[in-house]
């Protein structure tokens, strides 16, 4: 079984041909290897149009979209990213390559210890890692031009906005806890414009601006 060339399929037939445009983005998509970012008995069903599991009730998320999330933001390359649940890290990989700096959020430390062990051995350098509740975002190194959410919210976590900079583009699933709409949030000058995308199943993001428990 070749996965490039599984690869490449998914790019054509799962992303182009479902209307994703943006050549910088498909391109990240032919070189990322996704089947380093899924468990090992996974790695022949990494190409497939699915999420798959990584452990800990988590997945990662179908190519499609990672790639339409990804493509919301718009990025051109000199951008500051941050990314709320950071999983296997394949997301943020993916945001790596498009962007200057990543910044990724995971409330479950054996998860954020395997992404930043797998990260580092595939060289990247621009991705920074910590345990904490995502829906606090980290102010540390705000403001953010992008901010993307991996994981289901009731409502938008306030300290997400506050570190969003003027002009910057939030791409989240809202609304329900088991069925949601992917949405893009502009902000400018602190008046915000949405724009629903797609409906979408992603898992509940836990924390305090989050689902309050597994339940």
């Amino acid at each position: 079984m070749n996965l490039d060339n599984l690869r490449e399929k998914m790019v054509e037939t799962q992303l182009a041909f479902r209307g994703i445009k943006d050549e910088r983005v498909l391109e990240v998509f032919r070189k990322a290897p996704r089947h380093q970012f899924v468990p090992k008995e996974l790695e022949d069903s990494a190409y497939i149009d699915s999420p798959l599991p990584i452990g800990e009730g988590q997945t990662i998320s179908q190519p499609y979209m990672v790639a339409l999330m990804t493509e919301c933001l718009h990025l051109k390359g000199e951008e500051k990213v941050l990314e709320i649940g950071t999983g296997s890290g394949y997301q943020a990989a993916i945001l790596a390559e498009l962007a200057k700096e990543v910044y990724s959020i995971e409330r479950i430390e054996s998860l954020a210890i395997k992404a930043k062990e797998r990260l580092e051995k595939l060289g990247y350098k621009n991705i920074k890692i910590k345990v904490d509740d995502g829906t606090l975002g980290w102010p540390e190194f705000s403001p953010y031009e992008g901010i993307i959410v991996t994981a289901a919210a009731p409502q938008i976590p306030p300290p997400l906005l506050e570190q969003l900079k003027d002009g910057g583009l939030l791409v989240i699933p809202l609304n329900g806890r088991f069925s949601q709409v992917l949405t893009v949030i502009e902000k400018t000058k602190d008046k915000l414009k949405f724009k629903e995308i797609c409906g979408c199943v992603f898992v509940p993001m836990i924390g305090e601006y989050g689902w309050k428990n597994k339940g």
